[in-house]
């Protein structure tokens, strides 16, 4: 494995006014376009395939094989959805990337869209990135006044629109049938699959539903070959990422490597550990991953190679943590963000992250006993596989890990009443027991109070 970097999606993020249609056409943009408008669609999808691309947005699912379960054109619409509701903690490659290059994801887009017959494609976007969305309207202008959009692109006979739509800022929102409920003007909520997205999705038409990084992958694949993406990577996790390094680290940034790279490797280049302190737990793809330690700083990120390691690549979102970091605090806001962003549509996410919370800031502010842990475990089984959706899953990751990897650190929490990095902050907690709460305000005394 080569410790070089692979600058091809953030190639441009460097040069002048990046963003702009001339800066991108300068550097090559838009030429992928033309050779697949001048290619059979059937052959895009092949190549696709063939090269091994592999969603970025977590699941690792092969990007091709997911275009080719479209059924065949019955004379209706069908959709592309791009899915950049980038909101779990740590994540943060997508938004950099729609900023310095919003041209290289719409020419993924419209390469996309004209191989899988689509004419009218969305780019759903978290509604506070309000910068975000400026750019890529503005983005979608420059590519209508060029004619790389609207009717008969580049005189190929083929039609595309594209619309930026802006959600409300529900993490929910990220996982693909609530993302295409929300995209509806309904509540952003799961939907029972079967049928998925590809067979009735955005309007209850076929739909592929792909993540940012990955539709922009796409142009140079066209461009270079497909022999070329699967030179990058392993055997079965080709090409590039981008490798997100947030928290304790000398230079925190996006890192674009071949996967397959270590962390080891990822760490020398961005200068170490802050203050030269000890790596002490680490998340190899963001917060709904099951955490690593330094033992784990050579395991290969592909993959395959996390997942025999006992977690899951994810989105790449590698947050780092020294040995001054309480990792009960850490898992504690993890559960309050899963917590407070479970759509509350089944029963075990619903009751299981709110009680998880509960039982973790017990146990951090040093309130809580050693049959609390069990306790966690057994709240964790009993949502893992029976959530609705893959948020119950994620909010269970970190909290069955933790307490595997530093079950001698949550004691030290119990044993000693405190939190061990920080006692002074467990002395303003307040805990009190259930028995000794106020009870709360009926209907009829809340409303005079109000009065």
């Amino acid at each position: 494995m080569t410790t070089t970097l692979t600058p091809v999606l953030s190639r441009t993020w460097g040069a002048e006014r990046s963003w702009t249609l001339d800066t991108y056409r300068q550097h090559g943009g838009y030429d992928a376009l033309r050779t697949a408008l001048a290619t059979d669609p059937a052959d895009l999808v092949s190549m696709v395939k063939d090269s091994g691309l592999r969603g970025r947005g977590g699941a690792g699912f092969p990007t091709g094989l997911k275009w080719s379960f479209l059924p065949q054109p019955d004379g209706g619409p069908r959709y592309l959805v791009v899915n950049a509701d980038e909101s779990e903690p740590g994540t943060c490659k997508d938004t950099p990337l729609m900023m310095a290059s919003p041209h290289l994801l719409l020419e993924g887009v419209i390469i996309t869209s004209f191989a899988i017959g689509c004419h009218h494609a969305f780019i759903y976007l978290r509604g506070e990135e309000l910068h975000v969305y400026r750019r890529l309207l503005r983005a979608v202008e420059e590519a209508h006044e060029a004619g790389y959009l609207g009717k008969d692109v580049l005189g190929s006979g083929y039609d595309l629109e594209v619309t930026v739509h802006a959600g409300a800022g529900a993490y929910i929102c990220g996982e693909e049938t609530a993302l295409l409920d929300s995209l509806e003007g309904r509540r952003g909520q799961p939907r029972l699959k079967p049928p998925f997205p590809a067979v009735a999705g955005l309007y209850a038409r076929p739909t592929v539903v792909n993540n940012v990084e990955s539709i922009a992958s796409v142009p140079s694949i066209v461009a270079d070959g497909a022999d070329w993406f699967k030179a990058m990577g392993t055997e079965k996790s080709a090409g590039y990422g981008l490798f997100s390094l947030s928290g304790h680290v000398a230079r925190p940034g996006q890192y674009e490597a071949p996967l397959g790279i270590t962390l080891r490797e990822l760490l020398e280049m961005a200068g170490g550990m802050r203050n030269g302190r000890r790596l002490k737990f680490w998340t190899p793809g963001g917060s709904s991953t099951p955490l690593f330690t330094d033992a784990h700083l050579d395991v290969p990120l592909d993959y395959e190679s996390v997942g025999a390691a006992g977690s899951m690549l994810g989105t790449r979102a590698l947050q780092l943590f020294d040995e001054t970091t309480c990792v009960v605090r850490a898992i504690a806001r993890w559960a309050e963000f899963y917590a407070h962003e479970s759509c509350g549509k089944c029963t075990p996410c619903r009751e299981g992250t709110y009680w998880l919370k509960q039982v973790l800031a017990r146990l951090e502010h040093g309130h809580g006993t050693r049959e609390d842990l069990d306790t966690l475990l057994d709240v964790c089984d009993n949502i893992l596989g029976r959530s609705f959706c893959a948020l119950g899953d994620a909010a269970t990751s970190t909290i069955t890990s933790g307490i595997q990897l530093f079950r001698d650190e949550f004691e030290a929490h119990i044993d000693g009443g405190a939190c061990p990095f920080d006692p002074a902050a467990s002395a303003l907690f307040e805990y009190t027991p259930r028995s000794r709460r106020t009870p709360a305000l009926t209907g009829a005394t809340a409303g005079t109070a109000g009065a």
